[in-house]
């Protein structure tokens, strides 16, 4: 049982009190027993720096033997330890039986105090003979506890059968709840519909779901405030899971980027990567989630990322490297947060990030040619021209095999694939054009085919195209190697190299064999092959 659902137990018990407690939640909580946290548990601090601490859970006789403690229970939730019997069988109100004792400094006194007093080992033979009992199915009311039993295992099932419903829409990432709340309606979203499904062919769900109809229940565990909690359990035991296998593989690297999301909320993903050691030793890479910052400042980032650390019990000093992207804010020599964090941890080593390094060397060359920067212009009117409507798109369709594509700003391999279309059917793509300029009705598009089609049918246009073609290709294939989860840094080291030695022999020769295969392309469009200068316009300056 985990230690949320431990808390939530106790924290009910304590306030709904002891004469609230019913028979079916007083034997289910028998059933469980007391909650004592592990050896490798962390117990908080209180003002003083004293704790709880696992010896308490023991006792020590005068013959020096050591015996547990099982009556002894701790909630996580009040940072407190209570009387596990005495908080289900006995009607006093002492402090360790309501509001629990956190008083680190007195614990063993009132321990021994209470432990020694005649209503504990009441209570304590009360919980012995129920659970004894409960063990052996010898209860006094066996037909009831049979029936809530078959009742429990009921409620078992139909839970693990919707954690896997959750499970299945969350893998495929798919949306779960839709404009109804209501089984058996046309927009009722995913998960119900799942459920309906599962319903036809599964005897339990079968039963649920005719029960909920014939209103025997109002308890059906549907709605989207459950969904939300099924998610979030999922999400919480996957996070535990990802810390667990962190904190055996003990060393770990950190890896962060910022982006803003639909919502223009500035979000930092976090991404832990170390060597695990079960079985074979393999690199891996944890995503833990993303994390709402307010400035991108390297304090600001900083204290959020060593904060996200200390939340998941993460020690900082087992850190060993660090990857970002090329922002002044992360790779800052003196205030961004690899300065920061390498002040607190020398090991930590900041690597930055080889993939953004090469495309920012890309991108500083793009946007320091004025022809590259109208070449790419132009790529992307294309695209905006054809998905204007759909007859346009079916006449790109007709003469085309690869449509057109749209390119992002911070991924260059839409780049590459935005070029490539455009490369390899740059004729065709005229075709079309002069086609579309024939066939629309609208006057502005007629004149905007008429400019696209003359600018794809240029000599300057062609050799961009070939050129940023075999510039992409050669990066792209690096980019993708740099990224991988198994890169290895000398590896690394030598791609890059090569990747700059090519780039380099194409910068001496690359540009002729542009030129003559941009030759061919307009040979086989009937365009004269000619750089045609523009004309430099010149304003008139007056005196003063």
């Amino acid at each position: 049982m985990s230690l949320k659902q431990q808390s939530v137990l106790h924290l009910m018990i304590q306030q709904k009190g002891l004469q609230f407690l019913k028979d079916s939640i007083r034997t289910e909580l028998v059933r469980r027993g007391p909650f004592q946290p592990g050896g490798d548990f962390s117990f908080p601090k209180d003002k003083s720096r004293r704790a709880c601490h696992p010896g308490l859970f023991q006792r020590r006789l005068s013959n020096g033997e050591i015996i547990k403690r099982s009556w002894l229970s701790y909630s996580v939730k009040n940072d407190a330890t209570f009387c596990f019997c005495c908080k289900l069988f006995s009607k006093k109100t002492n402090k360790i039986i309501v509001g629990g004792v956190n008083d680190w400094s007195n614990i063993n006194a009132v321990l021994r105090q209470h432990e020694g007093s005649p209503e504990h080992t009441k209570s304590m033979i009360k919980w012995k003979e129920l659970d004894l009992r409960l063990s052996h199915g010898k209860t006094l009311d066996h037909i009831q506890m049979t029936a809530l039993e078959a009742e429990r295992k009921r409620w078992r099932d139909v839970l693990t059968r919707l954690l896997s419903i959750t499970q299945s829409l969350a893998e495929r990432n798919l949306a779960f709840r839709g404009s109804s709340d209501k089984l058996y309606q046309p927009d009722n979203g995913n998960f119900l519909r799942e459920v309906e499904l599962l319903a036809k062919y599964d005897p339990v769900m079968e039963n649920h779901v005719s029960r909920i109809k014939d209103g025997e229940t109002h308890a059906h565990y549907l709605s989207k405030d459950i969904q939300n909690e099924l998610i979030q359990l999922v999400s919480d035991q996957i996070l535990a899971t990802i810390v667990a296998e962190v904190r055996h593989s003990k060393y770990f690297s950190l890896i962060l980027d910022c982006t803003p999301d639909i919502s223009h909320q500035e979000q930092m993903s976090i991404i832990l990567r170390s060597v695990s050691l079960k079985g074979q030793p393999e690199i891996k890479e944890h995503f833990l989630g993303f994390v709402n910052v307010e400035a991108t400042t390297g304090l600001n980032l900083t204290t959020v990322i060593l904060d996200k650390l200390a939340d998941l019990k993460i020690p900082f000093d087992n850190c060993r490297g660090q990857a970002y992207d090329n922002g002044a804010n992360m790779k800052g020599k003196h205030q961004g947060v690899q300065a920061r964090l390498l002040r607190m941890n020398p090991r930590a080593v900041f690597v930055p990030c080889g993939a953004h390094t090469l495309n920012l060397i890309i991108a500083d060359a793009a946007k320091s040619s004025k022809d590259a920067v109208g070449f790419f212009g132009y790529v992307q009117k294309l695209f905006t021209f054809f998905s204007a409507g759909t007859q346009r798109w079916s006449i790109l369709k007709k003469h085309v095999n690869i449509t057109v594509k749209s390119w992002s700003d911070t991924r260059w391999e839409s780049r590459l694939q935005s070029v490539h279309a455009v490369r390899h059917q740059a004729s065709k793509i005229r075709e079309a054009l002069l086609e579309a300029r024939q066939t629309v009705n609208d006057p502005v598009a007629k004149v905007e085919a008429q400019s696209l089609a003359e600018e794809v049918g240029s000599y300057r246009f062609l050799i961009c195209c070939v050129v940023w073609c075999e510039i992409l290709s050669r990066t792209n294939t690096v980019n993708k190697l740099l990224q991988s989860a198994s890169m290895q840094l000398d590896i690394a080291v030598q791609l890059i190299s090569t990747a700059k030695a090519s780039l380099t022999l194409y910068r001496d020769t690359g540009f002729s064999d542009a030129q003559t295969t941009a030759q061919s392309i307009c040979e086989e469009m009937n365009v004269e092959p000619v750089l045609k200068e523009k004309r430099l316009r010149t304003t008139k300056k007056h005196f003063s």
